[in-house]
């Protein structure tokens, strides 16, 4: 079963490639994507990526929290479910 982690402290210049090559090192990549602000395009400093495994994202996660990536400290934890926040009129 995949597991989703949560990939933030990026930096803006991070792309989607750069963030699957890193993680594809420690297990199989299923999806992977950077979020980006809706108006400018612009990265907002966080992504997902989506391991084969809970094994691969476990192990995914121990080397890569932490790990400096276009000289920022990747904070690397398991995604949680996305809050129902309630949506606009």
């Amino acid at each position: 079963m995949a597991t989703k982690l949560y990939v933030g402290n990026l930096s803006y210049q991070t792309q989607e490639h750069d963030l699957r090559e890193l993680f594809a090192g420690h297990g199989e990549v299923v999806s992977c994507n950077v979020i980006s602000d809706r108006d400018t395009g612009r990265s907002r400093g966080f992504g997902f990526v989506e391991m084969a495994s809970q094994e691969e994202a476990r192990s995914a996660e121990s080397a890569l929290n932490g790990y400096d990536l276009d000289g920022r400290q990747l904070k690397v934890n398991e995604a949680k479910p996305r809050e129902n926040r309630g949506g606009r009129f």
